[in-house]
């Protein structure tokens, strides 16, 4: 089977919502390191390749909206879809404590490679399903560790991360925020915006209404945990959107 570096799911759903998933999966491409980035597979389980669970819910979202899904198909490790070109975290040499061989050495001929072979692709399918209608709205879906190594855990089950836009995500959070039994965090465990992200790019560039969605990763670790949350979002997406008229 040839390599992709992004698989798109629903590609002709009608609904105005675009999913996106920058960081579905913990592939490394045949290409890089013959498809090894010389971490232990543990290590490439772990939150530091991927958002894990993210790809599942984004699934699972998409076809109770009714709506295309875009997921990247390679690891943030290997080149960040959820950064700006000329950020210096865009290829990672060190995360979360763990050192990446195959990075230790990359240079700006390779960070080139990476960027044509993966990064702008995904970027450019994700443009294209943007524009496909003239009032898209994109839910971008990321997932968190429930502990940073040397910091406390982090109590939030969902947050919403926002900054320059917040016409739909601040109503979002008060709508979670109305369910008893989650805790929920406003641009929590982190800021809600970097220069050149995928939001950045697809929504705050061209004024689409947008959110972004992180919840816990111990909390989507099945597929039925995936599934779950993407039943239990659905209706609280659509009732949001309604309510605030964007």
């Amino acid at each position: 089977m040839t390599y992709e570096p992004f698989h798109i799911i629903g590609k002709d759903r009608p609904a105005r919502w675009l999913i996106t998933c920058d960081h579905a999966a913990n592939t490394v491409p045949p290409c890089v390191g013959a498809g090894d980035l010389g971490l232990a597979p543990e290590d490439m389980a772990r939150h530091i390749a991927y958002d894990v669970g993210a790809a599942g819910v984004s699934r699972h979202l998409s076809e109770l909206l009714d709506a295309p899904a875009v997921l990247s198909n390679f690891s943030r490790l290997v080149i960040d879809p959820n950064r700006g070109e000329d950020d210096p975290t865009l290829l990672m040499k060190l995360y979360d404590g763990t050192i990446i061989p195959a990075n230790r050495h990359a240079d700006a001929d390779e960070k080139a490679r990476r960027l044509d072979a993966f990064h702008r692709p995904y970027h450019a399918a994700l443009a294209a399903l943007a524009a496909r209608q003239e009032d898209t709205v994109i839910v971008a879906m990321h997932s968190y560790t429930p502990k940073l190594n040397g910091y406390p855990p982090r109590p939030w089950h969902v947050a919403v991360l926002h900054e320059k836009d917040s016409r739909f995500a601040t109503p979002l959070i008060e709508r979670l925020m109305e369910e008893p039994d989650l805790c929920v965090g406003e641009n929590e465990p982190y800021g809600g915006h970097l220069d050149g992200d995928s939001i950045d790019r697809h929504a705050l560039d061209t004024g689409r209404p947008n959110v972004l969605i992180e919840i816990r990763n111990d909390l989507i670790e099945t597929e039925d945990q995936q599934r779950a949350w993407a039943e239990r979002l659905a209706p609280i997406l659509m009732e949001t959107l309604a309510k605030v008229g964007l």
